[in-house]
């Protein structure tokens, strides 16, 4: 089996298991994160833990990118009061959406970060663009 379908790191929460500030200390200055599921349940609209996490993201000086595989118009509401970059049909695990992200973000390899709750799209496409992958267990069990 792939070592490319491993993530290098699986957490419960994005909300509760990570410390922002020891990731920003070591070195980490880009977020790319999956929306459905790590951070809100199927189709759901930012909640006020996700803006309020992103708010602390932001002031702690990460760059955030919101990358899916939905189309604009679900992607667009979700960062509606996050405002941060996004990517929609980003075709993970296609490693251009992974690129475009660092790109916007001014960010490389070695300094950004991916949270998906998907093996076979979120972390088999960031561990395949060299980005440390981050598996999230699922807000919901419901999956489209």
């Amino acid at each position: 089996m792939s070592s490319n379908l491993y993530p290098r790191k699986w957490i419960h929460s994005i909300y509760t298991d990570i410390d922002f500030e020891n990731l920003y200390k070591a070195g980490y200055r880009g977020i790319i994160s999956d929306i459905d599921n790590p951070l809100v349940e199927h189709d759901a609209d930012a909640s006020e833990e996700a803006v309020k996490l992103c708010k602390k993201l932001k002031d702690i000086g990460f760059q955030l990118c919101l990358m899916s595989n939905n189309d604009e118009e679900r992607v667009s509401r979700f960062n509606q009061d996050i405002n941060v970059h996004m990517i929609y049909n980003a075709k993970k695990p296609l490693l251009s959406s992974y690129n475009k992200a660092m790109e916007l973000m001014g960010t490389n390899k070695k300094n950004t970060v991916f949270f998906g709750d998907q093996i076979f799209t979120d972390i088999y496409g960031a561990n395949r663009a060299g980005i440390k992958s981050i598996l999230v267990d699922p807000i919901s069990p419901k999956e489209e």
